[in-house]
């Protein structure tokens, strides 16, 4: 049985109502659950949230809400392995035994069901691990640097001599999805870790959205995206 969890918690503080907040005429947590039922992978999507409000829209759109979030896994810094750790629990308590565990972000309208489908493959070849979505930064990250009193401060001043091609390319988390068995799930303390797997995704299907800047780039990404789809078609 494969089960995807999408933690939604109500207290959002940069964007107010975050994960049911309108893109582009739904809910934008509405576009997790779709994607996750399309896939036609999983036999339960459960939204876990403290907010009634999110339960009323996640039900709506056709997800399980069969608990409501203890607010103590309801704050800013509640780790999202802890929290899936608590819908597992939740789901052995009530005799319903997942193999594998998607954990799915609800701020991912970008996210496509063939990449749910191809990362799943991963994980049933490595058990004993995560698979994690990632992307590539799309600036070499080792030349970055602080601002300090308006000037620069360097993180480590000889990169900025050496050519770009000559860094390492360096990966960010894509913040989608995160696939585990469910023993992996409960065992382990941190999703990012040495032993993960990763499935990687390119620039054009990942937008972190932390606040309304990034969700306008979102917004466009996802409207670009559509524009190419209809025109392979």
């Amino acid at each position: 049985m494969k089960i995807a969890i999408i933690p939604a918690r109500g207290g959002s503080k940069r964007i107010k109502n975050k994960n049911i907040k309108n893109f582009l005429g739904k809910p934008i947590i509405s576009y997790s659950i779709n994607i996750a039922k399309k896939s036609k992978l999983f036999e339960k999507i459960i939204v876990s949230s403290d907010s009634r409000k999110i339960i009323k829209i996640a039900k709506k759109y056709g997800a399980e809400t069969p608990f409501v979030r203890p607010k103590d896994l309801a704050r800013s810094n509640s780790s999202t392995i802890d929290v899936i750790k608590h819908s597992i629990r939740w789901l052995l308590k009530n005799k319903i035994k997942p193999k594998y565990i998607c954990c799915i972000y609800p701020t991912s309208p970008l996210m496509e069901k063939n990449d749910l489908k191809n990362s799943f493959k991963i994980v049933k070849k490595k058990k004993n691990d995560f698979v994690v979505a990632v992307s590539q930064y799309s600036y070499p990250v080792r030349k970055s640097f602080y601002i300090k009193n308006n000037r620069i401060k360097t993180v480590k001043s000889s990169n900025y001599f050496t050519l770009s091609q000559n860094l390492k390319t360096a990966f960010h988390d894509a913040g989608q999805f995160y696939w585990g068995s469910t023993k992996t799930w409960l065992k382990k303390k941190n999703i990012i870790n040495e032993n993960s797997y990763v499935f990687k995704l390119p620039q054009l299907k990942v937008q972190d959205i932390d606040n309304i800047n990034d969700w306008k780039i979102a917004e466009k990404l996802f409207i670009l995206k559509k524009i190419i789809y209809f025109k392979k078609k």
